[in-house]
């Protein structure tokens, strides 16, 4: 039930980039910020509950989580290089640097939904049994 809350901001960042990009608003480029703030803080709860299910469960374990588990991890990490990126001021906040670490973290959260998805309704993981 965490998982939405860091996909839902870090796709909302990538349209706040794009928006900014767009305009040169100041206002688009604090929204991407805040939404990467909220997204890493969500992500890291859960990062964890994710691990829990890893360690506790053996269906958890195949070749698809542990992939799963590494883009997750990965777009865990550029989105804290975007958040410092973010915190510069103007125009180099968001442009180009920003702007890309947002879309690239997008298209890999992409993958990683598709083998999440894979893991809940191939393999039943989190799931009753």
């Amino acid at each position: 039930m965490l998982v939405p809350f860091p996909i839902v901001c870090w796709i909302g960042a990538l349209v706040t980039d794009i928006t900014y990009s767009r305009s040169a608003n100041i206002m688009w480029a604090n929204f991407s910020s805040w939404l990467l703030l909220v997204g890493l803080v969500m992500g890291g709860f859960a990062a964890l509950a994710g691990i829990i299910d890893y360690l506790g469960d053996r269906r958890v374990r195949s070749g698809a989580a542990k992939l799963h588990g590494l883009i997750n991890i990965t777009v865990f990490v550029i989105q804290i290089f975007n958040s410092f990126v973010h915190a510069r001021d103007g125009w180099t906040s968001v442009v180009p640097t920003g702007l890309t670490l947002s879309a690239i973290a997008v298209l890999l959260l992409a993958v990683s939904g598709w083998l999440g998805g894979t893991l809940v309704y191939k393999q039943g993981v989190g799931t009753p049994r």
